[in-house]
């Protein structure tokens, strides 16, 4: 295929856009005379006239006029697209893990976005795999306060705690076995947020519960699918009080042990990011306002 020079063409559809070439020159920051040598060149490379000349100006032929809304149309499609990749390029790119963004992030986007139309958002709902967070790919991610090998170049801003209690369905309580002492979780099926089964082996160690195993049960994704579970009286789940907040406020789930609830050795949720791009404005926009977000 071989293509005009895309300088007369760009020269010729400003000039022909315009009805003339002191507007197009203007548009396209060159001289008249350089809009002129263009759109003789494309006349010469396609052996078409596309103007005629006279003393007040130019017009377009016929052949013009056909070529015009076919340029108009390609250089717009191509103007759109170079916009949202700019935009892509520009946005600050999020990684948050799926549990953490369907029920915490992910609401509150709408908000940030409409607060700060300046600073586009792209969200990645994924697990962060075995190499950890990835700075040459996101700008800032949600995870855990304190996590094994982590580089110290990253940068850490906790968000709000994360406190683990057992929770279940009232009506696993009212039909199943009594639920006297801790101890007692072992009669229940255990609901486990991942297939590691850390939650409930957290809890148990820092009340020191005898006679539980908390290996046992259902191990699920994550804590989403572990809470639906727990609600659909599968099983007793180790509820994190803040993202299970809103199956706890309806009565969907209770706790069994209101007492009873500990933070982790992970401690608190947090905002991470690269050491270099903590305080460039988009980033630091998101940290201020999530800041506030979640002191309300």
């Amino acid at each position: 295929m071989r293509l005009p020079p895309l300088n007369a063409l760009r020269a010729f559809e400003a000039a022909a856009r315009h009805d003339g070439y002191i507007a197009a020159a203007e548009e396209l920051h060159v001289t008249r005379g350089a809009i002129s040598r263009q759109v003789k060149l494309l006349e010469e490379h396609l052996d078409v006239q596309l103007f005629h000349r006279g003393h007040n100006g130019v017009t377009l032929t016929e052949a013009g006029r056909d070529l015009l809304p076919v340029l108009t149309d390609a250089f717009g499609k191509i103007a759109a697209q170079t916009d949202r990749m700019t935009d892509q390029a520009t946005a600050l790119r999020i990684i948050c893990p799926p549990t953490l963004s369907i029920r915490w992030l992910f609401p509150k986007l709408a908000q940030f976005r409409q607060a700060h139309p300046e600073t586009p958002v792209r969200l990645t709902t994924d697990f962060y795999g075995q190499s950890g967070f990835d700075a040459t790919r996101y700008d800032l991610g949600v995870s855990l306060e304190f996590w094994p090998g982590r580089s110290p170049d990253i940068q850490i801003q906790p968000v709000f705690p994360m406190r683990l209690s057992p929770a279940c369905a009232p009506a696993l309580l009212e039909d199943g076995p009594p639920l006297a002492s801790p101890a007692d979780l072992g009669r229940f099926t255990l609901l486990h947020e991942s297939a590691a089964r850390e939650d409930w082996r957290t809890w148990v160690q820092h009340f020191g519960v005898d006679g539980l195993d908390p290996g046992q049960g259902e191990a699920f994704p994550n804590l989403d699918m572990a809470a639906k579970a727990a609600v659909m009286g599968a099983g007793v789940v180790m509820a994190d009080l803040s993202l299970c907040r809103e199956e706890l406020e309806r009565g969907a789930l209770l706790l069994p042990f209101p007492d009873m609830a500990c933070a982790t050795p992970h401690g608190r949720y947090a905002l991470i990011g690269a050491a270099d791009r903590w305080n460039t404005p988009g980033v630091k926009t998101f940290r201020d306002w999530i800041a506030a977000e979640s002191a309300r």
